[in-house]
C-alpha cells in the first residue's frame, strides 16, 4: 500500500473545499486589513534661510571656531577638532607629529550659516563651543547618557516644568541618551548657569527619592571660566541629517516622541529671562517649589522689575527674593 503525502492530502481537501465554496457563491477570501498610509509631516512654513538663522540664534556659541567631526576609516575612532583651514595641508600641517593645539600654522575657521546648513544637510558634523571668551553663555544643556538616561531625562524635563523653566529634550545622535538644552534670551554667566543645572538635578534627585540620577554625566558648559589656551568642552549640534533619518538627534516631548515639525517646535521655544535664573536657585534652596510655578492657582510669584519674586509667606526668611 502506497502511503499518500500528508501535505498532498491536506492541499487536495483545501481545494475541494474552495471549490464547493465559489459552486454555492459563497465568498470565502478575507479582504486585505486596510493600513493607513504612513503620515508624512507637513513641510515647515519656515524658510531655509530662517531655519538656519533660528537655529544659529537658539545654539549660540563661540563663532570664531567651531569643532567638527572625524572618523578614522583604519581604526574607526571618532571625535571632534577645531576646523582649520590648513589641515592636511602638505608643507604646513604635520598632524599627527604636532598636536592642533601646539601648530603655529593652524588657521581657525570661523562659524558660518554656510557651515550650518551643510550640518543639517548632512555634509558633515559640527559641535559648539558654548562657554564664550567672557565666561558667559547664551544656553546651558544637560547629558544623560548611561542605561536610565530614559526615566532621567524624563524626571528633569518635568522638574524644569515644575519650576517653569522652558527646557528642550533631545535625543543624542546615537540614540543611547539625551541632552535637555534650557535657552537663555540673554548672554549669563556660565557659573549662574551652571549653578541653575546642578540645583535643578538636586531638586530633581529629591523629588524622585534618589541619591543621585545614574545617567547624568555632565553640564555644558563643562567650565565656570576658559581655560588657558583652550576653548572648553564641546558639544554636538543636533538636527544633522543622517542621524535624524533614525529618528535621533531631534527633539521629541515628554514621552519621547519626536515632535512632528521639528522646526515648528524650535520656532515655539521660549527663553529664559537672565533674570529669573537667580531666584530660582534660591527658591530651590529655601524650599518653596511647590510655591513658584507659573501655572500655579495661587499666583505666587509676582513680578518686579522684570524678576519673578516669591510670595509664600512662612519662607521664614530664607528665601532673598520673598516679597516683602
Amino acid at each position: 500500500m502506497v502511503e499518500r503525502d500528508p501535505l498532498a492530502i491536506l492541499k487536495a481537501e483545501n481545494a475541494r473545499l474552495v471549490a464547493l465554496l465559489e459552486a454555492n457563491g459563497i465568498q470565502w477570501r478575507v479582504p486585505p486589513e486596510f493600513v493607513p498610509p504612513a503620515s508624512t509631516p507637513e513641510p515647515s512654513r519656515l524658510s531655509i534661510d530662517e531655519k538656519v538663522a533660528l537655529f544659529h540664534r537658539l545654539f549660540r556659541g563661540r563663532t570664531d571656531v567651531y569643532p567638527v567631526r572625524w572618523e578614522s576609516k583604519t581604526t574607526a575612532k571618532s571625535g571632534y577638532s577645531p576646523a582649520c583651514a590648513n589641515e592636511w595641508r602638505a608643507g604646513v600641517c604635520e598632524k599627527p607629529r604636532i598636536k592642533c593645539g601646539d601648530c603655529s600654522n593652524r588657521l581657525l575657521i570661523p562659524l558660518s550659516d554656510a557651515v550650518l546648513y551643510d550640518h543639517l544637510a548632512g555634509e558633515h558634523t559640527v559641535g559648539v563651543y558654548p562657554l564664550l571668551e567672557d565666561d558667559t553663555c547664551y544656553f546651558l544643556a544637560i547629558d544623560f547618557d548611561e542605561a536610565e538616561w530614559r526615566e532621567d531625562a524624563r524626571a528633569f524635563v518635568q522638574s524644569c516644568g515644575d519650576l517653569g523653566v522652558p527646557v528642550a529634550l533631545e535625543i543624542s545622535r546615537s540614540g543611547q541618551g539625551a541632552h535637555a538644552w534650557v535657552f537663555f534670551a540673554g548672554r549669563v554667566s556660565a557659573r549662574d548657569a551652571r549653578r541653575l543645572g546642578t540645583a535643578i538635578i538636586s531638586h530633581t534627585c529629591t523629588r524622585t527619592r534618589q541619591l543621585k540620577l545614574d545617567s547624568y554625566d555632565r553640564l555644558f558648559p563643562n567650565q565656570d571660566t576658559m581655560p588657558k589656551g583652550g576653548f572648553g568642552n564641546l558639544i554636538a549640534l543636533p538636527l544633522q541629517k543622517k542621524p535624524r533619518e533614525n529618528s535621533c538627534s531631534v527633539f521629541v516631548d515628554a514621552d519621547l516622541h519626536p515632535y512632528p515639525d521639528q522646526w515648528d517646535f524650535l520656532a515655539s521655544m521660549q527663553s529664559m529671562a537672565p533674570p529669573d535664573i537667580e531666584p530660582t536657585i534660591c527658591v530651590l534652596r529655601a524650599g518653596c517649589i511647590h510655591w513658584m510655578s507659573r501655572s500655579s492657582t495661587k499666583r505666587t510669584w509676582l513680578r518686579r522689575g522684570g524678576v519673578r519674586h516669591c510670595r509664600r509667606r512662612n519662607c521664614r526668611g530664607k528665601c532673598r527674593h520673598r516679597s516683602r
